[in-house]
C-alpha cells in the first residue's frame, strides 16, 4: 500500500528544519558540539531528549544542542543531509527513509547512510475530540475537520495510512496541518472536530487539553485495527490506560509505532558508541518513558542497520 504526502508540504517541513538546524560536529574530538533533533516542544520527543542532553553532558565530553522539529520525516532528513548527529524518529519512518518507500516523497530516494542507535518506547496513536463531538470512531471523522500534525510529519503519515484504511481518503475531510499544542488549542476552540497525536502517553498537549475541556479519545480496535496491522507491519496493538487524561476513566484501545533514537553513517564510531554507553548504563536518570527504556528491549523492532558504534556497546 503506497501513502501519498503532497511534495510541496514535505519540502517545506523537511527544507526548513535543515535551515535552522544547529550546527553540529562528526568529528568526535572531545569538547564537540552534537546536534539532536528532537520533535514539537508538546509531544515526547522535545522533553526526552533533554534528558538525554543532560546525561550525555554529564557522562562525556560533548555537548547536546537539542532542536525542535517537525519530527520524525523532518529528522530523517537532516540526519541524511548530515544537518544532526542524532535524532529521535519513528521505526516505520526510518524503514520508508531508509529504503526509499512507503511515502512518495521517500519513493526512490533511499536514505542508506541512516543508521540506528536504539528503540525506547511505543509511540500511542492518540485520536482527541471534544467530549459532546459526537465522534465515537473512525468511520466517524468523514466530512469533519481533522489536523492530522504537522506537514511531513510521522503523525501525518501515521493519520493518513489509518483514516486510509478506515475508508477515509484525502479530500473526504478537511485536512490541517500543525504541531501538538497548536491542535489541542483547535480542539478546544472547535476549530477542528478531531486532532492525532503520536507519543507516549502521557502526551503534554492532551493532558493541558483535558484540563480544561472535557475530550474523548476515539477507540482504534476491532476489525478495524486487525486491518491496520495487517496493512502495515510497523504498527503494533496498543492501549491508553484508563486514568491516563482527565475525564477518559476507561481503557481505549489503539495502535502504536515505536520511537528510536537513529544517526547516521559519517558520525565517528567512538562518539556513537559513547553516547549510546552513557544513555544506557545512566537509564535511572531517564524519567520520560522511564518504564520502557531499557538496554534489554533496545533493539526490539528496529528497522534499519545498526551504526557499528552501537553495535560495539549493544555487544
Amino acid at each position: 500500500m503506497q501513502y501519498n504526502i503532497n511534495r510541496r508540504r514535505f519540502v517545506a517541513a523537511a527544507g526548513g528544519v535543515g535551515v535552522a538546524a544547529l550546527a553540529g560536529c562528526s568529528g568526535g574530538e572531545s569538547g564537540d558540539g552534537l546536534s539532536w533533533h528532537a520533535g514539537g516542544t508538546d509531544g515526547t520527543y522535545y522533553p526526552l531528549s533533554g534528558e538525554f542532553k543532560t546525561i550525555i553532558e554529564d557522562n562525556t565530553d560533548y555537548s547536546v544542542q537539542v532542536q525542535s522539529t517537525g519530527a520524525s520525516v523532518a529528522n530523517v532528513s537532516s540526519l541524511d543531509g548530515g544537518d544532526a548527529e542524532f535524532a529521535l524518529i519513528q521505526n516505520d519512518i526510518a524503514y520508508f527513509a531508509y529504503n526509499g518507500t512507503g511515502i512518495d516523497d521517500l519513493e526512490g530516494n533511499e536514505m542508506e547512510s541512516i543508521r540506528g542507535v536504539a528503540t525506547l518506547y511505543p509511540e500511542t496513536i492518540h485520536v482527541v475530540t471534544q467530549a459532546d463531538s459526537g465522534i465515537d470512531s473512525l468511520e466517524d471523522l468523514e466530512g469533519t475537520s481533522i489536523n492530522t500534525g504537522d506537514a511531513g510529519s510521522g503523525t501525518q503519515v501515521n493519520a493518513l495510512q489509518i483514516l486510509e484504511t478506515a475508508g477515509i481518503e484525502e479530500g473526504d475531510f478537511d485536512e490541517q496541518n500543525a504541531d501538538f499544542g497548536t491542535a489541542a488549542d483547535q480542539v478546544q476552540d472547535g476549530d477542528v472536530d478531531a486532532a492525532f497525536t503520536v507519543g507516549g502517553w502521557p502526551v503534554g498537549a492532551i493532558e493541558g487539553l483535558a484540563t480544561n475541556q472535557d475530550i474523548n479519545l476515539v477507540e482504534i480496535g476491532g476489525d478495524l485495527r486487525d486491518e491496520i496491522l495487517d496493512g502495515a507491519e510497523w504498527f503494533a496493538e496498543d492501549t491508553v490506560p484508563g486514568g491516563t487524561y482527565n475525564g477518559v476513566d476507561e481503557d481505549v484501545e489503539t495502535v502504536s509505532v515505536q520511537a528510536m533514537i537513529a544517526t547516521h553513517d559519517g558520525v565517528d564510531e567512538e562518539v556513537v558508541e559513547e553516547v549510546t554507553t552513557a544513555i544506557f548504563d545512566n537509564t535511572g536518570d531517564i524519567n520520560t518513558k522511564a518504564d520502557f527504556i531499557d538496554v534489554d528491549s533496545a533493539q526490539e523492532g528496529m528497522p534499519i542497520d545498526l551504526h557499528a558504534g552501537a553495535q560495539a556497546y549493544f555487544e
